[in-house]
């Protein structure tokens, strides 16, 4: 397998047509053919069925996808590598981060790293824990920051940070009158929460299901000042949320922490890479940055 082959099979299996294959890449319809043929040949499957009317995937073609986005973005970036200064920080760092990370946490401690390396350029990519796993895994992101668990064993995980999260109502609640809650008290209320796939939703889910809890209703908002924003306006029901998450609300006394007996949720936030990205001087000065910053 070659590059040129790789290039044309992922691109052809996004745009599913010769044609427009071959005017992307700037090369003739029958060298798309010839790279495809090869590919198959090598490889002893058909990775395309197809018909007069249209162009499909095949279940061996998929394996090939996902791999060969791969390798070209490692050829990609070692490319780059090898072209830039061995001991400059510099080009373009792409970091994904989970919703609560990105939004509450990673501002603040960007401003002191894009100080102490100003001729990085950065760009984050926001999303919930699954879709920022996915992202790393096909290399659409150079690291990961997320407040979830994954099982991706090809993925470095290694957690930076300990994150508290505290049930939180509006101030007009029932529960916010009391003192303190027992988990009794949790029992048939109303809830909102994150989306599927949100670290922060796995997490009360986990609450949920360790406890045994009725849940009378639930809201799901992917955004966690959608989340703040239903309940500061009054809707009679709980959320487990981040501590950097509700501060400022907090502070400034517009929703309440209902206080629970007994209990406390913390999890880690963790930093998720691939192996083959762990040498890469970006990557590795802003790892690096992180255990500083947060004593690990």
């Amino acid at each position: 397998m070659y590059y040129d082959a790789l290039k044309t099979f992922i691109t052809l299996a996004e745009v599913k047509n010769f044609t427009k294959t071959a005017e992307l890449l700037h090369i003739s319809q029958p060298s798309v053919s010839l790279h495809i043929k090869n590919l198959e040949k090598e490889l002893q499957t058909k990775l395309f069925v197809r018909s007069p009317k249209s162009l499909k995937i095949t279940p061996t073609g998929e394996i090939l996808y996902s791999r060969a986005k791969q390798m070209i973005n490692m050829y990609d970036q070692t490319k780059q590598d090898i072209l830039e200064h061995h001991h400059d920080i510099k080009g373009k760092l792409t970091i994904g981060a989970s919703f609560t990370i990105g939004e509450y946490i990673l501002p603040a401690f960007l401003v002191d790293f894009q100080a102490k390396y100003p001729n990085l350029d950065l760009e984050i990519i926001i999303g919930n824990t699954e879709e920022i796993v996915q992202s790393v895994r096909l290399f659409k992101v150079d690291i990961g920051l997320i407040e979830g668990q994954t099982n991706e064993k090809e993925l470095t995980v290694e957690p930076f940070l300990e994150d508290e999260l505290f049930i939180v109502a509006s101030n007009k609640h029932t529960l916010a009158q009391k003192r303190e809650a027992v988990i009794a008290d949790l029992h048939s209320q109303s809830w909102v929460t994150r989306e599927i796939g949100s670290g922060t939703r796995e997490y009360l889910e986990h609450v949920i299901r360790s406890n045994g809890l009725k849940v009378q209703s639930l809201l799901t908002i992917s955004s966690n000042q959608g989340i703040k924003e239903t309940i500061i306006s009054g809707m009679e029901a709980l959320s487990l949320l981040s501590y950097y998450v509700i501060e400022r609300d907090i502070r400034n006394k517009v929703l309440s922490i209902i206080p629970l007996k007994d209990h406390t949720f913390k999890r880690k936030l963790s930093m998720v890479y691939s192996p083959a990205m762990e040498s890469k001087m970006n990557v590795e000065a802003f790892t690096e940055a992180l255990r500083q910053r947060w004593g690990k």
